[in-house]
């Protein structure tokens, strides 16, 4: 892989990266922290959703996450040619 093309790689990787903490980072810190008050103004299941974003709400989204960065990782292996397949 040439140098422009292993630059770019790793450019988007790192915003693959960058995209994932972020919305890691509201679904658990904003979410569960600093938005709690205006979302237990909402229930789901007798539950307010704040409380179930900072105890399971954030879990779910962090294993989306995963499943999400593998797939974007095999699509940008794919697309500069350094896929394991």
């Amino acid at each position: 892989m040439t140098n422009e093309r292993h630059s770019n790689y790793w450019r988007a990787n790192l915003r693959l990266l960058l995209k994932c903490l972020l919305i890691w980072f509201f679904s658990s810190y904003g979410m569960g922290i600093l938005y709690v008050d205006q979302l237990n103004e909402i229930k789901i299941g007798g539950f307010k959703l704040g409380f179930w974003f900072a105890q399971q709400g954030s879990i779910y989204v962090f294993v989306g996450l995963i499943f999400y960065y593998a797939w974007s990782m095999n699509r940008i292996d794919r697309e500069y040619k350094v896929s394991e397949d």
